[in-house]
């Protein structure tokens, strides 16, 4: 949409600040508080559709971006403009679509003027809108869902979420493609940070005939609209790491030929919170090699009464002493009631015993020493992954990015001179599920 004031708006001079308060003034209330909602003259240019005869619009950018803001306001507008329209609303959940697409902060109910609100009907996962048109919600978790349902228009949120086991993204997409079958010119506007799984590779592959439009976008882009503490937050999250030119920068990032660990298997992995009771926890630390060493690797870990094993916390230091780096392996300890600190003791076994038994002489100790270097150590624990016995709670930028880093045939291609920080991963997995031959062990709950 092109309207009269959109030069003057554009204008960041004097003269174009003198206009908008002039238009503001001759406004009347009621034209003041719509003004607010007229998207056109609030978006950035990313954040609007891009010409052409497209198909699917996928907005891939940072955390933040205005991603959610976009996608809302594209639905809106096609809701106006199309009263026959039929919208699928998709997410990884039926409770994260209502609490993000519909009643989230930048969701359809919040973006839409008071006089125009749609009508959301929670127990039929509805929403009419005053046009006549319609938006059902959908979870990527059930793809058969929306095998028979018909659609003339799609919003798929998060879809680098979406649940990856047994393949429900890829078919829950496919079912989609397939329902959407109405009216003249059926599209899809698909919002997501970039991440390294299949539907999110498959697209990016198909955005080289034209048929995916691909939008791209930072963190900072949105800077002006942002909390400082948010930005402060993630600054800290991820600073220094790969991941940050993913969540941050909105680049997909791509694997290492031969790594042992990949970004789809991560992202696979993952959970947002702990969905089991834990049976045991370990924190396993590999320690620096000097006095004051590069960094002291510390993770914490912990044995599900389901038998999986989930990493629960990467608490590594770098560049402390070893009165500190031994004073927060036993804070870690105490914090997560770990019944077992695996170290190394190859380098210093002696120190290292000596430092952590000053921070607690109590502490459940047991030094390992390493016959195999870190990627042989690292091979089998790999195995466990892809065999589904891990997960992830949360996610770990700087752990991941080691992970990553490591190969088949022993060498180390990640950030940093040492993979610290994934020696201790495989610490404490092994202790976990490997027996001393390096095989998995059964565990047995009673």
């Amino acid at each position: 949409m092109i309207g009269p004031y959109d030069d003057m708006i554009a204008d960041e001079s004097e003269d174009g600040e003198r206009l908008r308060y002039e238009l503001s003034e001759a406004l009347d209330r009621a034209e003041r508080n719509s003004f607010a909602y007229l998207w056109d003259y609030q978006a950035r240019p990313e954040q609007l559709p891009p010409p052409g005869d497209w198909r699917i619009w996928m907005i891939m950018a940072g955390r933040g971006f205005g991603k959610t803001r976009a996608g809302a306001e594209w639905v809106r507008m096609i809701a106006e403009s199309h009263p026959e329209a039929r919208i699928a609303l998709v997410s990884s959940s039926r409770a994260e679509a209502r609490a993000v697409m519909v009643e989230g902060e930048s969701g359809l109910l919040a973006i839409c003027p008071p006089g125009r609100k749609p009508l959301f009907e929670p127990s039929l996962h509805r929403i009419r809108f005053a046009s006549g048109a319609q938006a059902q919600l959908f979870s990527a978790a059930e793809p058969e869902s929306l095998r028979g349902p018909q659609h003339s228009h799609a919003w798929c949120d998060e879809i680098g979420k979406w649940p990856l086991a047994h393949a429900r993204a890829t078919r829950c997409w496919d079912n989609l493609l397939l329902g959407l079958r109405l009216g003249s010119d059926p599209r899809i506007a698909v919002t997501t940070t970039p991440r390294a799984v299949p539907l999110v590779q498959r697209l990016v592959r198909q955005s080289a005939s034209g048929e995916v439009v691909i939008t791209r976008g930072s963190t900072l882009d949105n800077a002006a609209n942002l909390a400082a503490r948010f930005m402060e937050s993630i600054a800290s999250e991820f600073a220094g790491s790969h991941l940050a030119r993913q969540e941050i920068d909105g680049e997909l990032l791509e694997d290492i030929e031969g790594a042992l660990w990949t970004r789809g298997l991560l992202e696979q992995v993952r959970e947002s919170r702990c969905n089991a009771d834990h049976a045991r926890v370990v924190v396993a630390v590999d320690p620096p090699g000097g006095t004051v060493g590069d960094e002291c690797g510390i993770v914490v870990a912990a044995l599900g009464e389901d038998g999986i094993a989930r990493v629960l916390a990467d608490c590594s230091i770098a560049g402390a002493t070893p009165e500190l780096w031994a004073r927060n392996i036993a804070e870690a300890a105490r914090q997560w009631g770990a019944d077992r600190v695996v170290a190394e003791a190859n380098q210093g076994g002696a120190m290292v015993e000596s430092v952590l038994r000053a921070a607690d002489h109590a502490l459940p100790l047991r030094l390992v020493h390493a016959s195999r270097g870190k990627v042989a150590r690292a091979e089998p624990v790999a195995a466990l992954y892809t065999a589904g016995k891990v997960r992830h709670v949360g996610l770990f930028a700087h752990l991941e990015d080691q992970l990553c880093g490591l190969l088949t045939g022993g060498t180390y291609a990640g950030p940093g001179r040492s993979p610290d920080r994934a020696d201790a991963l495989v610490w404490a997995l092994s202790e976990l599920m490997l027996g001393r031959n390096g095989r998995p062990r059964l565990v047995r709950f009673d």
